[in-house]
C-alpha cells in the first residue's frame, strides 16, 4: 500500500511539473472583426479586454505572455479557441497585443506560461485568485 502511495505521489508530482512548461511561438491578435461575438466559454468578445485564443490552455485560465522581442508582458485570460492560423500558438485582445507593442506588426514572438506557475504560492494572495478560475 505505501508503495502505491508512493508511486502516485510521484507521478501526481510529475504531472504537475509537466503542466507548468512554457511554450514559446508565434502570436497573433484580432480586435475589430470579432468584437462583440460570442467566444467558445460563452462570453461575448471584447477586443479591449486581456483576453485570447489557445487550443493548448484550458478555457477560463490564465496565462502570461511575454513578448520575447521587447521583454513585454500580459496577463490574459483564455476565453476562445485559436489561432486558426497554422504555425501560430496564441491569437491575444487587440488591448493585449497594444500592451505587449504589436499591433502594428501583427504578429510576434512570444513565450506563455500558465500563470500559476509564476506565483509563489506561499506569499502571493494572487495564487488563491487563481485557483478559483
Amino acid at each position: 500500500m505505501k508503495m502505491l502511495l508512493l508511486i502516485l505521489a510521484s507521478v501526481l508530482i510529475s504531472m504537475a511539473k509537466e503542466e507548468c512548461k512554457y511554450i514559446e511561438g508565434i502570436a497573433s491578435w484580432y480586435g475589430e472583426k470579432f468584437h462583440g461575438r460570442k467566444k467558445a466559454n460563452g462570453e461575448i468578445f471584447n477586443m479591449y479586454k486581456y483576453t485570447a485564443a489557445s487550443k493548448i490552455f484550458p478555457l477560463d485560465s490564465y496565462v502570461l505572455v511575454k513578448n520575447l522581442e521587447n521583454s513585454k508582458e500580459v496577463v490574459v485570460r483564455i476565453t476562445d479557441r485559436g489561432p486558426l492560423k497554422k504555425g501560430r500558438i496564441i491569437d491575444l485582445s487587440k488591448s493585449s497585443a497594444e500592451k505587449l507593442g504589436f499591433v502594428k506588426k501583427g504578429l510576434v514572438k512570444v513565450r506563455v506560461i500558465p500563470l500559476h506557475c509564476v506565483v509563489d504560492e506561499e506569499t502571493d494572495h494572487i495564487a488563491d485568485i487563481i485557483k478559483t478560475f
